[in-house]
């Protein structure tokens, strides 16, 4: 008989929680990696072959891993016998697909009617996109919510995969499958919970719905506060072609922009009077590109102007405020994002990558047998 798969001892506030996670891309290794930070201990099944995207060392962090071939019943069989056992399985094919593989809703739900089934998809489990082949950028596209980001002269700019994959997808998972398990507690009965990253980015959007319903907002790009149409609002570029950003909404927080930069008593005390903002606009910029960004950083930082400087990800470890925090970890040589948010009493981690290997599924299943779920 294979020895108990080994696992560090897990901690942080979902330890105990049993989830399987149907290997995926984006989203789904995203809410994985969550689940696993936060202390649930998570068996993430692998399909035969590499990963479509390659191993990734932050995203695939904290789990074991399986390989089921789900052509073959034993191995689909395997899968249903770890769903008795599991408080939480969650996939991101598209509609349909765990239905023809046999480990669909209904037959995890058959077998354990309190299990948490979640969907993540691009266009959600109906809809006439629901089998349509998309990314990020198309569902951000659909939402409304790519339409506003990017310079005024220039087409619309993807937010790289943050909003709808990570956010309005990964994210929108994570958080309907701990709603689930809340709601499971009183009912005792388990629900399938169908996170669309179109629905979540148009969720995400919610600020700007709300101010262009109440007029505060232009269907404009650059031509609104936080999109970049307010020069107090922004990044420019220092002495060393690097870049800062200032966010000196509040007019105090201005008042005191205007002062570090040695722009009072030269008309632009009306923050609100945009006929005056580009030429405020060229008086920061020149402003900014008269010293490094050290320089600034050192000067500002700290102050209520509201400003960082714009790092790279190759840089953030080293900031002084982020050591502080501890917000990057270092594994193998390498920056990893440290757990949030962050508990008193009890801690998350972030655990290591961990190889698949054919003997932990028998391992794992006898593990997994031995004890009830929550």
């Amino acid at each position: 008989m294979p020895a108990e798969p080994s696992m560090p001892f897990k901690s942080g506030p979902l330890r105990g929680l049993r989830v399987i996670e149907i290997a995926g891309i984006g989203p789904g290794p995203f809410c994985g990696m969550m689940l696993a930070d936060l202390g649930a201990e998570v068996v993430r099944v692998d399909r035969p072959g590499p990963p479509s995207f390659g191993a990734n060392t932050v995203l695939d962090r904290g789990r074991r891993r399986m390989t089921l071939d789900f052509k073959r019943p034993r191995d689909v069989e395997t899968l249903l016998r770890l769903v008795e056992r599991a408080d939480v399985l969650f996939e991101g094919f598209r509609p349909g697909v765990m239905e023809r593989l046999g480990a669909g809703p209904e037959k995890c739900l058959g077998r354990n009617p309190r299990l948490i089934f979640g969907r993540v998809t691009g266009w959600g489990q109906e809809g006439p996109l629901a089998h349509a082949a998309g990314h990020n950028i198309n569902y951000l596209a659909l939402s409304g919510m790519l339409w506003p980001m990017g310079s005024a002269d220039r087409p619309p700019s993807p937010p790289l995969n943050l909003v709808a994959d990570f956010g309005g997808g990964g994210m929108l998972l994570t958080v309907g499958i701990l709603a689930a398990l809340f709601e499971s507690k009183r009912s005792g009965r388990g629900q399938v919970v169908d996170a669309a990253m179109v629905d979540g980015a148009a969720t995400l959007g919610a600020m700007i719905f709300g101010m262009i319903g109440s007029g505060s907002w232009r269907a404009e790009r650059e031509a609104n506060v936080v999109d970049g149409g307010a020069p107090f609002y922004g990044v420019y570029e220092t002495a060393d072609g690097k870049w800062v950003s200032i966010g000196s909404i509040e007019p105090q927080f201005y008042a005191e922009l205007l002062a570090r930069l040695n722009l009072g008593g030269l008309g632009y005390e009306a923050q609100w009077d945009q006929s005056k903002w580009p030429a405020l606009r060229q008086a920061i910029a020149a402003a900014f590109r008269s010293k490094s960004r050290e320089t600034w950083s050192e000067e500002l930082e700290g102050t209520d102007i509201c400003f960082a400087p714009v790092l790279s990800p190759l840089e953030v470890a080293q900031h002084p405020h982020n050591r502080a925090r501890g917000t990057f970890t270092d594994h193998a040589g390498a920056s990893h994002p440290a757990p949030s948010p962050r508990f008193l009493r009890t801690p998350a981690s972030a655990g290591s990558t961990t190889e698949s290997s054919e003997f932990d599924i028998e391992a794992i299943l006898l593990q997994w047998e031995s004890r009830s779920p929550l």
